[in-house]
């Protein structure tokens, strides 16, 4: 066998032992589905063999199937029933361990995810080392998809229906004495003692068949048509569902599906519904989307795939950091966590431990919930220093200036730094619109000058979108990679331009939103149908919280860079009267789009529509989404065609990491590929005859639809020849 090692002992118990060559962790492979249906047929019907404990040769246990491969399964296979095959052989094969006789238990000497969790549930007995990095769980979901192994019937008869259901639609990992409470484990040893433990039970074991198969077997906690209990938990659940996903993610409805019937059916029947559900969901654009992104790219950039190979790999342990408001609070807060020290510098010291009291808010609250002890916030906290004094910054290998978006205070603030800072230092500016190349003429040092942008708030906020200017050079991007890297946020690179990648395109989706709005859309109609197209917040209420006052400095500076090349739109226009006429510039003043009554929850203002009258004819709920995601995908399309975005990868995490552009679509050029890029141009198109050229698409996109091409498809075809 290739990926099990499958031996008997004086006992005469089979030690199966999985062990994936090639693989840091064992996930499932074509040759594992054949071996370990090679491995049950050995168990049932070799006489020698009393039992078997099931373990891994690796640190971990288990993991699900290689995400790869399921992403090729969507890409390459189209025909139902050859994946409804593809996906019954493991189930089965696991079913014939779970059914061969003989007493199997599972020795979990770490991880075990997934099918990899499933394996476990097929046997008949489960030990757990007691080790506090090994988690256990069903995180299908989290991709789109659900347990296709058995998991979803197993651990409804092992834990009880509602359990059961939210460990699985909410992909929760669980500590091992969770999962003992709960019931999918029976035991829980000191690591290195599971194997004993586990063959210690099979020795002692007089009835290998499962609970389920026997007679008189019952769900904990109820189930059935008729029981009230289990009935609660569907109605309740999924109405709680449909509520959280908006229909838009369909794996938790399939989950809830199969949970409900399999509940009421005989074991074999119920595993085939799952089979089924599986499928489905397998087949749908959602769960390759989702994985595609969300996994096999957000993993490649976080191994830093953009990093150039020259320069050695240089951490930073001494990090500047220019202004201490909200941004730079931020990142000297993640910096400092993750083992820098860290020079908070302002224009005063007061001004300096405003910020620091950022990081001592949070790390309190830390302390408070018991996620660390007082002497490690402490320690964090010392890392960091609040001076006004830049003579400070001496010997720091890295500058993140996070001052007001204004050219002459950073020029000034890039001017002090570099009279004191080595030669071979970096200073990185953390600007979201202003462009590098330009900021980069304050400095003596261009090669050495790069932009870090961060999201706010700093510290919850995953993605940190990397600008190379002009003149930016590979050592400057390696070691703001690295940096990023250290403080465990997934980096994007793309190339200089007004806005960079992340800001320009999310900029089109708030002014289409306030563009309605000036057309007399409904706001209400504007803010519901963006949050239930799966954006996080609608149009409206986000550029309140940027605020509103900041659209507008931002919007006159890039008119007055641009000048008559400037292409004004209607939501310049409102942005101008809140912020001029109406006195309203967003939530940190308490009006904006919104009001913020105190102790309330946030309304829309009543005199919007005294401002800007309803329509008399309001467009329908799928064009108002259409527009707030079309417009969005197209300006995407310009970055990649203008080349400030080089890989649609970059695209689709930047969208959803950096925005919150809807995870189920797997990004914005995914959302194009999905749509197909032939039905998409139509409909941008019509889009672009009934509301402007905004929405006309770059000729770059027209002529792959012609061909047939896709974005991926390129880069792939790309890679290969850069391979080659």
């Amino acid at each position: 066998m290739k990926t099990i090692n499958f031996e008997i002992d004086a006992d005469g118990i089979a030690i199966v032992t999985v062990d994936v060559p090639g693989k840091p962790m064992n996930v499932i492979t074509p040759e594992f589905m054949d071996d370990i249906a090679e491995v049950a047929a050995k168990i049932q019907s070799d006489s020698n063999i009393k039992g078997a404990v099931v373990t891994s040769g690796k640190s971990s246990f288990m993991a699900g199937a290689d995400l790869k491969e399921m992403v090729a399964t969507f890409d390459q296979r189209t025909d139902a029933a050859e994946v409804y095959a593809w996906c019954r052989k493991l189930q089965q094969a696991y079913r014939k361990l779970e059914t061969c006789g003989k007493p199997v238990a599972a020795a979990i000497n770490g991880t075990a995810l997934g099918g990899g969790l499933e394996l476990a549930l097929a046997c008949h007995y489960r030990v757990v080392g007691n080790n506090p990095k090994t988690k256990l769980g069903q995180p299908e979901v989290q991709i789109g998809l659900m347990p296709g192994a058995g998991g979803t019937q197993r651990l409804l008869r092992l834990m009880g229906i509602e359990p059961a259901l939210r460990l699985m639609t909410e992909g929760t990992h669980l500590a091992p004495e969770k999962a003992l409470e709960l019931g999918f484990v029976n035991q829980v040893v000191d690591q290195g003692r599971e194997i004993e433990a586990a063959k210690r039970w099979v020795m002692s074991c007089e009835d290998a068949t499962p609970a389920w198969d026997q007679k008189g077997f019952k769900v904990p906690g109820g189930a059935g048509l008729l029981d009230p209990r289990a009935i609660q938990t569907q109605v309740v659940g999924t109405a709680l569902l449909q509520k959280a996903t908006n229909h838009n993610y369909p794996a938790p409805i399939a989950i809830m599906s199969a949970v409900y019937e399999g509940s009421v059916l005989p074991m074999d029947t119920a595993l085939d519904v799952e089979s089924k559900y599986f499928t489905k969901l397998l087949m749908h654009p959602t769960s390759r989307n989702m994985t595609r992104t969300l996994f096999l790219n957000k993993g490649a950039a976080d191994k830093l795939v953009r990093r150039p190979e020259g320069p050695p790999k240089r951490p930073v342990t001494k990090l500047g950091v220019l202004g201490a408001g909200m941004m730079g609070a931020g990142i000297g807060y993640v910096s400092a966590y993750a083992g820098m020290q860290v020079i908070l510098l302002d224009r005063s010291v007061a001004d300096a431990e405003k910020g620091k009291d950022y990081a001592r808010s949070l790390l309190q609250k830390s302390v408070d919930r018991r996620k660390m002890d007082a002497d490690e916030a402490a320690d964090i906290l010392e890392r960091i220093t609040t001076t006004a004094d830049y003579a400070d910054l001496e010997g720091c290998e890295l500058i993140i200036e996070a001052v007001f978006e204004d050219r002459k205070i950073k020029a000034d603030v890039t001017g002090k730094t570099e009279a004191i800072i080595a030669e071979h230092a970096i200073f990185a500016s953390n600007t979201s619109t202003l462009p590098i190349t330009g900021l980069a003429e304050a400095s003596k040092r261009p090669e050495q000058f790069i932009g870090i942008h961060f999201f706010s708030p700093v510290d919850k906020m995953p993605l940190v979108e990397v600008i190379i200017g002009e003149k930016t050079g590979d050592v400057a991007i390696a070691q703001a990679l690295d940096y990023i890297q250290q403080i465990r946020k997934t980096p994007i690179v793309v190339n200089d331009s007004r806005g960079f990648y992340t800001s320009r395109v999310f900029g089109t989706y708030s002014k289409e939103g306030i563009t309605m709005l000036a057309e007399g859309v409904n706001s209400a109609l504007i803010e519901n149908v963006a949050r239930h197209a799966g954006m996080a917040v609608g149009p409206l209420a986000v550029t309140d919280e940027v605020s509103l006052e900041l659209s507008y400095h931002v919007l006159e500076q890039t008119r007055n860079a641009l000048g008559s090349k400037y292409r004004p739109s209607a939501a310049d226009e409102v942005i101008t009267r809140f912020v001029k006429e109406l006195g309203r510039t967003g939530k940190k003043t308490g009006k904006g789009f919104y009001e913020y009554p105190d102790g309330e929850k946030k309304r829309l203002w009543s005199g919007l529509s005294e401002q800007f009258p309803l329509a008399d004819s309001q467009p329908t709920p799928d064009e108002v989404r259409k527009r707030l995601l079309y417009i969005q995908a197209i300006e995407t399309v310009r970055c990649m065609d203008e080349g400030v975005v080089t890989h649609p990868a970059d695209a689709d995490i930047g969208s959803i990491f950096g925005w919150g552009f809807p995870a189920y679509t797997g990004g914005t050029i995914s959302f194009i590929e999905t749509e197909g890029l032939a039905a998409f141009v139509a409909e941008a198109d019509r889009l672009a005859a009934a509301y402007g050229e905004r929405f006309a698409v770059p000729k770059r996109l027209r002529s792959m639809a012609k061909k047939g091409e896709t974005f991926y498809g390129q880069a792939d075809a790309a890679a290969r020849r850069s391979a080659a």
